[in-house]
């Protein structure tokens, strides 16, 4: 299991943002951009948000959520199914901060409104494949000529 959790963390750190998916109280999901801090050890992803956004409200009345990371150029892919919380703590917040941070928190660590989004992950799938498009051409047509499944790439599992 720690050999997928490190190709995960690997995917999630050169993607960096996914985008999160929450439930709205009439069962439809809304997702939006999420800049990720870290995943840790633990199998938990970190990230600062606003107290006063709407997904704030939604996770905590539905705390069950997706994060999803995609970067087409490498051909990898993570899905992530968690459980989210909201974590008050000024010093997971300074260890979370960045200059970056600021263009949403103006008032920086002190803002009212910064909080932090964590979370813990239950499942996360990934797809990757390191080739390049050339290869990745080559094994399509292969597969299309013999009949075959394509199965170039990476695929993986991780439940914690």
């Amino acid at each position: 299991m720690a050999h997928e959790l490190t190709k995960v963390q690997e995917i999630i750190d050169s993607i960096e943002v996914g985008m999160l998916t929450t439930m709205q109280d009439d069962g439809d999901h809304r997702s939006r951009p999420m800049q990720t801090q870290k995943l840790d050890a633990d199998g938990c992803l970190w990230f600062l948000t606003s107290r006063s956004s709407h997904k704030t409200e939604e996770l905590q009345k539905h705390p069950n959520v997706n994060v999803a990371y995609a970067d087409t150029d490498a051909q990898s892919y993570v899905s992530v199914v968690g459980t989210a919380s909201l974590v008050d703590d000024p010093a997971v917040k300074e260890e979370l901060w960045s200059p970056i941070a600021k263009a949403w928190f103006p008032k920086g660590l002190e803002d009212p409104d910064l909080t932090v989004l964590k979370v813990k992950i239950r499942e996360a799938e990934y797809w990757d494949s390191s080739s390049s498009k050339m290869v990745q051409a080559y094994h399509i047509a292969k597969a299309l000529v013999t009949g075959t499944q394509d199965d170039e790439g990476d695929h993986g599992k991780v439940t914690l």
